[in-house]
C-alpha cells in the first residue's frame, strides 16, 4: 500500500498581488490542505487575528527563533520579519497531509534552497498598473511605501525563474482553479509514484 507523504506547496508573489485572497478561496474549496501560518513582527492590521492570519512576534522573540533554528525560512521585508515554523511543516508532511505556504518571495527562495522537493507557485499580477491599484486600494500604505513596494515587486518578478509554475491572478476563481490543477498534477507525477513503489519493494524484499 502506498504510504504517500504530503507535498509542500509554496505560493508567493509581489505584495498586493492577492496571495491572501487566493489562498483563502482555495481553502474554502479544499479540506485536504494544511495551512502553515507564518510568523511576523509587523503590526496587526484591522480585521487580522493572532493564530489565524499570522503569529505576531516582537523583534527579540523572532531573532531568538532564528538563533534556535526554529524557522524553515525567514526574511526581512519593509522593516519587518516574516518566517515559517519549521517543526509544524515537517511533522504535517510526515503525517501524509499537504502543507500550503503563502509567503513573500524572499522567503520562498530560502525554502527552495532548504526544501527543493517543494512545489513553488508564483502568483503574477495582470500588470504593474493593476498591482499599484490594488496596493493603493488597501489604504494601509503611504505614497512612499507604495512606490517602495512597486520597486520591490519589479525585483521579485525578475526572480520568477526559481518557481515551478506561474499563475496570473486576473480573476480569483480562475487562479484558484489553476492551483487546484497543479496540486492534482503533482500527486500524479511519475517520479513521486515510482519513488513510493521502490520504497515498498525495498521493504518487502
Amino acid at each position: 500500500m502506498l504510504d504517500e507523504k504530503g507535498i509542500l506547496f509554496v505560493l508567493s508573489g509581489p505584495s498586493g498581488v492577492g496571495k491572501g485572497t487566493v489562498r483563502k478561496d482555495l481553502f474554502k474549496q479544499s479540506n485536504d490542505l494544511a495551512y502553515s501560518i507564518s510568523m511576523t513582527t509587523r503590526e496587526k492590521r484591522l480585521g487580522e487575528a493572532e493564530g489565524i492570519d499570522y503569529f505576531y512576534k516582537t523583534n527579540d522573540e523572532f531573532e531568538q527563533l532564528i538563533a534556535d533554528g526554529e524557522l524553515l525560512e525567514y526574511a526581512r521585508f519593509v522593516n519587518n520579519y516574516y518566517g515559517t515554523p519549521r517543526r509544524y511543516v515537517e511533522d504535517t508532511l510526515r503525517s501524509g497531509k499537504d502543507v500550503f505556504l503563502e509567503i513573500e518571495v524572499q522567503g520562498a527562495v530560502q525554502v527552495k534552497e532548504n526544501f527543493p522537493e517543494g512545489v513553488f507557485i508564483f502568483l503574477f499580477p495582470p500588470s504593474l498598473e493593476e498591482l499599484k491599484n490594488r496596493i493603493v486600494e488597501r489604504g494601509t500604505e503611504s505614497q512612499d511605501a507604495v512606490l517602495n513596494r512597486l520597486k520591490e515587486a519589479e525585483n521579485e518578478i525578475d526572480m520568477m525563474d526559481v518557481y515551478d509554475y506561474v499563475v496570473v491572478n486576473d480573476d480569483v476563481n480562475t487562479a484558484v482553479s489553476k492551483i487546484q490543477s497543479i496540486i492534482q498534477s503533482e500527486h500524479c507525477k511519475r517520479e513521486r509514484i515510482a519513488r513510493q513503489y521502490k520504497q515498498i519493494l525495498k521493504e518487502e524484499s
